[in-house]
């Protein structure tokens, strides 16, 4: 004799099921663990409630892990994110017409991509019973700085996926957040030269704080870019400010007149020679024999040759010089000048 499922037992489940839906858990995973029309008793009944709430629990922990590891959206509001890395694009990006045209696209059609988000707390995993409800945690912005400033603008809720778990931990954190920064900002193609420039060096002078020297190679291959970029890249970082404040227009620049921009920072002005000075010249007769003073800049030679003196001499000739030197000609800085006898 066939057995009716008890009406209270089919509402149960169905109240189950509704429970599941609201907390984003999609209705028909329900229905693959379908209740058996026939069994026998409250025995049957207990089986087949257990077995619905099994799958109902392992659908929920399913879909906790996709939200960890970044294969579910969560929905977020705008003050739950925090931006530590700021942007690498111009200081002005919020003033540029891209942006002004995300806004009024998001006003007018949604957010088309979510942006991409890890938690301050490392060790937060979602609720179980709820594993799409994030409110009140908070986030680091990884991805989507536009579409978070202008969710923010709007008032809008944004939409946003989580990084992997594995990118989260360890030293090289900043690193990773950079990258993936990075990686987003290349896919979309619209980074300007400098921006890019930028972003690559502040990438390699990262990833060599928490490794210790690395080459430009090893690191170009690393994040994908050729080696000849990361020297350019590390002068562009290091000397920021100095090329936005010789050259408006760097933002604009193509990676061409950039690098001659920054060739022409490079090159150290010549320090001016100064003019000659006329060397001074006095000349005097000892008998047949020639006494000749020279000045050159800072610098007396008497020459005489031919002239028999001994220590003695010499020593009461370097007084008298001395004397006179120190009387007449003695420098602004109290030097006086320097004295060679040949």
């Amino acid at each position: 004799m066939k057995r009716s499922i008890p009406k209270s037992l089919v509402q149960r489940a169905l109240d189950q099921s509704k429970s599941s839906e609201d907390a984003g858990i999609p209705a028909d995973l329900e229905t693959k663990s379908a209740v058996p029309m026939k069994g026998a008793g409250s025995a049957w009944k207990a089986g087949a409630l257990a077995q619905s709430q099994s799958a109902v629990q392992e659908a929920r922990e399913a879909l906790a892990k996709d939200v960890l590891n970044g294969r579910h959206e969560v929905v977020l509001d705008p003050g739950q994110v925090d931006d530590p890395l700021g942007s690498d694009r111009r200081d002005d990006w919020r003033d540029q017409p891209a942006f002004r045209s995300l806004v009024e696209s998001i006003a007018a059609n949604g957010q088309d991509t979510p942006i991409v988000v890890w938690p301050k707390d490392p060790n937060w995993t979602p609720d179980p019973l709820d594993p799409t409800r994030v409110t009140g945690v908070a986030f680091m912005l990884l991805t989507g700085r536009r579409r978070h400033a202008a969710a923010a603008e709007l008032g809008a809720e944004l939409r946003a996926i989580l990084a992997p778990p594995d990118l989260r931990v360890g030293e090289k954190t900043q690193f990773e957040m950079l990258f993936l920064r990075f990686r987003e900002n290349e896919a979309r193609e619209d980074l300007s030269a400098f921006e890019r420039l930028h972003s690559i060096g502040e990438m390699y002078e990262e990833l060599q704080r928490t490794e210790g020297k690395i080459t430009a190679v090893a690191f170009a291959q690393r994040i994908g870019v050729h080696e000849s970029v990361v020297s350019r890249a590390r002068t562009v970082f290091a000397r920021r400010d100095e090329i936005l404040n010789a050259f408006k227009n760097a933002y604009d620049m193509s990676f061409g007149d950039l690098q001659k921009a920054i060739a022409t920072l490079g090159q150290t002005q010549k320090t001016p020679k100064k003019p000659a000075v006329k060397a001074l010249t006095a000349k005097r007769k000892l008998g047949r024999r020639n006494l000749v003073l020279t000045q050159s800049n800072g610098n007396l030679a008497i020459k005489a040759s031919g002239i028999p003196v001994d220590q003695k001499d010499l020593d009461a000739l370097g007084d008298l010089i001395a004397d006179f030197l120190n009387r007449t000609t003695q420098r602004e800085e109290g030097e006086s000048p320097r004295i060679s006898t040949l």
